[in-house]
């Protein structure tokens, strides 16, 4: 039963190899070409492997959305960043500062990450009713995760300006991806000035830090 049992992890461990390099091609490609010119063999092309290997992990609908999880938190799956080790090590930081500096962080590198496959996404749901079912879920998600924020915000100390729903907006809004292609691929700035941009947008636009003076 040993052996077996060996053959049997090793043929997993090869399998989930070969869809991590599936999706990290596909993520390559749709960054590049964009969802429309994006083809699976292009991406069996760049990933090193057979035509039907990728169509096995296809279509290109769920290869877009398998690769926007991995390349934005780091392993496919809806689990947000804040649920994820590195999102909850942030949270467990006493320190009101250097939690806020720790979420930005976080926050940045992911947009990093991910810009140019946001373009692709964003693309793919004009044209595709799943891909935009797909996006507006995301969305949602992404406002639930953001109004939790706003509760470790008032937990760490800080103040926010408004309602949590309309505190949760307005960082949505700040935190997007949308802003780091504007700032960053649009304009040119460096990944220190769009963070440290971001960083004061958020004292200035959603909570006030500790033993700031906020006008009533």
């Amino acid at each position: 039963m040993v052996p077996r049992a060996y053959t049997s992890d090793l043929r997993a461990e090869q399998a989930a190899r070969t869809r991590e390099r599936v999706v990290r091609a596909a993520a390559e490609e749709l960054a590049d070409r964009g969802y429309e010119r994006t083809t699976l063999a292009r991406i069996a092309e760049r990933a090193g492997v057979s035509l039907e290997t990728v169509k096995a992990h296809g279509p290109k609908r769920a290869l877009l959305l398998a690769a926007f999880e991995l390349t934005f938190a780091g392993s496919e799956g809806k689990e947000s960043l804040a649920a994820r080790p590195e999102g909850r090590a942030v949270a467990a930081t006493s320190d009101p500062e250097a939690f806020l500096d720790g979420l930005v962080d976080l926050v940045a590198a992911a947009n990093a990450r991910v810009s140019g496959l946001w373009s692709a996404f964003t693309s793919a749901a004009r044209g595709d009713e799943a891909v935009a079912a797909e996006l507006d879920a995301l969305l949602e998600r992404r406002r639930a995760d953001l109004r939790a924020s706003v509760d470790v915000l008032e937990a760490h100390g800080f103040r926010p300006y408004a309602p949590r729903d309309e505190a949760a907006e307005a960082l949505s809004y700040l935190l997007g991806v949308e802003g780091y292609t504007h700032f960053v691929v649009g304009a040119g700035w460096s990944a220190a000035r769009y963070r440290a941009w971001l960083r004061d947008a958020v004292v200035r636009l959603v909570a006030a830090p500790p033993g700031a003076d906020v006008a009533t």
